[in-house]
């Protein structure tokens, strides 16, 4: 055993044993280490010192009675039979970005291939449990496409837009992150356990601020979408209600400097209330992966989207397709220009397609990014 494993580990237990203090949460864990330095300095403060922070009676009687140490030992072993970790906010393992937020949690419990996840750029992706299939397949398709480009994505192992954005990423053959409100121990909802078992096998990861054990009890999940923000370089919204939880990842998000997106709805749906009303208060319409990391800080940007083409690079692109277009494609190549969007009942009489062939010949140009669709069926050839 190495000389510092004792040390390190009754280190960890006295972090574990702040994370499991009966009203102790993130503020007051701040407030705490702000005051001693360290939660082994916690544990050896006198009850004048703990009062004077007018903490909870309760919270103090643990403290000073140091009986939650020893049961921060157990909660180290359980972890490890589940074949998980738990982080310390002096963990060099902590995620970075979440680390930057106020008042982060002490103490994080993950399973899966959490390294390679926090090191990956990350966007996080929510939105309603009781979800449209237009919203379930626009989280699927841009979390798959984000993924596939190098992004983590972050969401809450919810139903609806939440699973479609872990299974979006997995499609991707990306990473993607379960922020859950429960304990590791305990997947919520129940019917998620299978999609949390594929996460993992996938090489993403599990992560909870909660100890071994937590249900999920409703005050836990504004604590979760917190994490879910604070992981994230943005904050995707696809469908939410006017008083959908999404909302308040939103919020937090701002709060947090990140960027806020959402995915415009129907007007007439309950569920595109929330998003419709963040893009009317300044949050960036999404259509596409494109638009999502457009705004990324700039290194990340760089390293996605294609760098600008040469002026002779963009007329040629601009005049010889690829060789590989079916004519269905080439006629459509051929009307489409980069400057002048065509709507798509000019494109059917021009091209002379019918309607099934023009939609088939137009998806399969939109998935190579070839052409660029617009709001109103107008399209435009990329450049």
């Amino acid at each position: 055993m190495p000389q510092n494993e004792p040390e390190t580990s009754k280190r960890m237990q006295s972090w574990i044993a702040l994370n499991l203090t009966p009203g102790i949460g993130p503020r007051a864990a701040t407030v705490l280490l702000e005051r001693f330095g360290s939660p082994d300095a916690i544990f050896q403060a006198t009850r004048g010192e703990l009062e004077a922070l007018r903490l909870r009676p309760e919270s103090i009687d643990s403290i000073i009675a140091g009986s939650l140490l020893q049961t921060a030992a157990e909660e180290m072993d359980r972890v490890r039979e589940l074949g998980g970790d738990i982080l310390t906010l002096d963990d060099g393992g902590y995620p970075l970005l979440l680390r930057e937020i106020a008042d982060p949690p002490p103490v994080l419990y993950v399973n899966g291939n959490w390294a390679a996840c926090f090191d990956s750029p990350s966007v996080g992706v929510v939105g309603a449990r009781m979800c449209s299939t237009y919203g379930e397949n626009a989280s699927e398709m841009i979390s798959r496409d984000l993924a596939s480009r190098g992004l983590a994505i972050v969401s809450g192992l919810a139903r609806g837009i939440d699973s479609a954005a872990h299974r979006g990423a997995m499609k991707g053959s990306g990473l993607t992150v379960a922020v859950m409100g429960t304990g590791l121990d305990r997947v919520y909802p129940k019917e998620n356990e299978r999609l949390a078992r594929e996460i993992i096998e996938s090489g993403g990861c599990l992560i909870t601020q909660f100890p071994l054990g937590t249900p999920p009890l409703k005050d836990n999940f504004p604590y979760r979408n917190r994490v879910i923000s604070g992981l994230s370089y943005a904050v995707l919204i696809v469908e939410a209600s006017h008083r959908s939880g999404s909302l308040i990842t939103a919020r937090l998000a701002a709060e947090q400097g990140r960027e806020v997106m959402a995915v415009p709805g129907n007007i007439t749906s309950g569920n595109s209330f929330g998003t419709n009303y963040l893009i009317k208060s300044g949050a960036k319409l999404v259509q596409q992966w494109q638009d999502v990391v457009a705004e990324l800080p700039p290194e990340i940007g760089a390293s996605i989207l294609p760098p600008p083409v040469a002026n002779s690079v963009r007329e040629t692109r601009a005049t010889e397709p690829p060789a590989d277009l079916t004519e269905n494609e080439r006629r459509i190549w051929d009307i489409l220009t980069p400057d002048d969007p065509t709507h798509i009942d000019v494109l059917s009489e021009t091209s002379e397609l019918s309607f099934g062939e023009l939609n088939s010949a137009l998806v399969s140009l939109d998935i190579r990014d070839l052409i660029r669709v617009l709001p109103g069926k107008h399209y435009t050839r990329r450049t």
